[in-house]
């Protein structure tokens, strides 16, 4: 099987996304998008935080990562190994289908994947699996599951929190790794936003209610910052209240803040008080202030190991920011933690 075999076999998969939102079902395919809508309500009801919404955008943003064109020049320079080997990944459930772009970079480099998905996303990626076999039956004995202890394996990709990182160290550190921690994202502010700037900037906090390492969960603003305009743009966002765990999280912080007599702005869906922290509690945005340009640089310069998205309008020399809005939106090009997935698995 050629990289171009296997890249076609992902663009397969993009198109099937993109029938299956758009209602564009194949009959030879009917079975298998009845089953995605199943596992979309399976998945929910397994997950409260994996709405159909949130799953359709997770999905929907794979079917443009999955772009021909994009795939193409994704695996350009790929070159067929040697002596392929077996990547072992633990993935994420934080957010729809995470682990996705692993499972892409591992089959693309031409090695053989052995998953073990996460508890909170058991469904989604053995379906994504399955359809990739469909298109593609060299893949059959390339892609494993695993529900115990990883065994036979060559080099491990782990996704997980500071606290899970030490044990994947502990117990994966021999073998060629990338083990991933925690990451968050911050949005930086002049006070100059446009309403609709504002209201983007909302769909970087709230899309999967915060809780992927791409969301913004801290903001950096000038001194004597009001944030009534703020509130205003994000008034749409007040529907995250519907969803039961979001509801839990906001009046369980909430009551935490009262309790301790911890000053903070609240519009009813969304808490926002200054701390020096970088990882916000889900309901609750951080936000610290600046004097000047150059004191903006100063204090979020070493943070960047533990960034994963820096959103803003205006340019700074030496931050490479993203627009507002698009966060949640990574290309095929947008490695996590800004680790080259596919140079590492071509060096194992």
């Amino acid at each position: 099987m050629t990289v171009k075999q296997r890249e076609k076999a992902f663009v397969q998969l993009g198109m099937f996304l993109n029938r299956h939102f758009s209602n564009q079902w194949l009959p030879k395919e009917e079975r298998f998008h009845n089953d995605l809508l199943k596992l979309t309500a399976i998945s929910f009801s397994y997950n409260g935080w994996f709405t159909p919404e949130s799953i359709s955008h997770a999905l929907k943003g794979l079917a443009v990562m999955l772009n021909e064109e994009h795939l193409s020049d994704f695996s350009s320079n790929i070159k067929e190994p040697k002596n392929p080997k077996t990547a072992a990944v633990i993935m994420a459930g934080n957010i729809p289908a995470v682990g996705f772009h692993d499972l892409l970079c591992v089959l693309l480099s031409g090695h053989s994947i052995l998953i073990k998905v996460s508890s909170d996303d058991p469904a989604l990626i053995p379906f994504l699996a399955g359809m990739l076999i469909y298109f593609e039956q060299d893949f059959a004995p390339k892609i494993n599951f695993s529900e115990g202890k990883l065994i036979n394996f060559d080099a491990v990709i782990a996704t997980g929190s500071d606290n899970t990182a030490k044990h994947f160290e502990y117990y994966f550190g021999k073998y060629p790794n990338i083990i991933r921690k925690n990451r968050s994202s911050i949005a930086l502010l002049n006070g100059n936003e446009s309403k609709e700037e504002l209201h983007l900037l909302g769909k970087d906090i709230f899309q999967y209610y915060g809780l992927g390492c791409r969301n913004v969960c801290k903001l950096y603003v000038p001194e004597g910052y009001r944030f009534d305009g703020l509130f205003e743009a994000l008034y749409d966002y007040k529907y995250v209240l519907d969803n039961k765990k979001y509801n839990n999280n906001y009046e369980y912080n909430r009551a935490i803040y009262l309790l301790d007599l911890l000053p903070f702005l609240d519009n009813n869906f969304l808490m926002i008080r200054e701390s020096s922290n970088l990882h916000a509690p889900t309901s609750v945005l951080f936000f610290e202030t600046y004097t000047n340009t150059e004191q903006l640089v100063e204090k979020i310069t070493p943070l960047f190991s533990n960034l994963q998205c820096i959103v803003s309008n205006f340019e700074i020399t030496g931050i490479k920011a993203i627009p507002f809005g698009k966060s949640q939106e990574p290309s095929i090009f947008d490695f996590a933690d800004n680790v080259n997935t596919l140079d590492f698995l071509q060096n194992i």
